[in-house]
């Protein structure tokens, strides 16, 4: 039976390891590391603590390079506030999109899936490009999710579902939400950034909270028959942080 994760350090040479451990009836020691810096394990009730210590030791090196990514990562989103300039990369389905900022008469944005055609009658007006800008992604993002709730819901309609409502907001722990009881499925808006197949996982997960309400094994499998490579795309979408 699963137990409350318990947070333990380790010393190592390159510094100590904060990590979560979690018992469960699983066959191997497994090391996952998440992109808000968690360091996650789950081991069996039968590993000692000093077999998973030394584990933890041995992949040190491994640990320590991927949290310094993952901090690389959350600096240069943090630091590199957009300007709406030519050159400027966003992230669309998995891929990096390059803006090009144009002058025009007629303004607007489109893509056409390797560049952001951003274009304005002032390139120097800062504002007005972040209202354009900001008005198309949400513009985007309404339409890629809502058209997996379409295409998801087919899958549903025998067990019963209502079609749910979508909302979209920016969520810092979660990829989406479910709310049974009112029909409604929330997504993250920093979702449009991943790749399709994580997109098409995470509608699936909220929508089959419609038949299981909670992460009971029930549920897994429920996921796993609609899904079954539903793991692979978990762990691309965790590379998303």
């Amino acid at each position: 039976m699963k137990q409350p994760a318990k947070q333990r350090t380790v010393h190592c040479d390159g510094g100590d390891i904060t990590y979560l451990l979690t018992r469960k009836p699983v066959k191997n020691v497994n090391l996952r590391i998440k992109p808000d810096g968690q360091v996650l394990v789950s081991a069996n009730n039968r590993v000692p603590i000093e077999f998973i210590e030394t584990y933890i030791s041995q992949k040190q090196q491994y640990i320590f390079a991927a949290l310094s990514r993952y901090e690389e990562r959350r600096k240069l989103i943090q630091d590199t506030p957009k300007r709406y300039e030519s050159g400027e990369h966003y992230n669309l389905l998995g891929k990096s999109l390059c803006l090009k900022v144009e002058e025009s008469i007629e303004e607007g944005v489109h893509t056409d899936g390797a560049y952001i055609f951003l274009k304005v009658k002032n390139k120097d007006d800062f504002r007005h490009k972040e209202i354009l800008m900001s008005k198309w992604l949400k513009q985007y993002q309404t339409m890629i999710f809502q058209e997996q709730l379409q295409e998801t819901y087919k899958l549903f309609q025998k067990y019963k579902v209502p079609y749910p409502a979508l909302k979209i907001r920016c969520m810092k722990t979660r990829w989406g939400s479910c709310q049974p009881d009112n029909g409604i499925i929330t997504l993250n808006s920093r979702l449009i950034e991943t790749p399709k197949s994580c997109i098409e996982y995470v509608v699936l997960h909220e929508f089959a909270h419609f038949v299981h309400p909670n992460h009971s094994k029930q549920f897994w499998d429920f996921v796993t028959m609609l899904m079954p490579d539903w793991k692979e795309r978990k762990k691309e979408l965790e590379k998303w942080g």
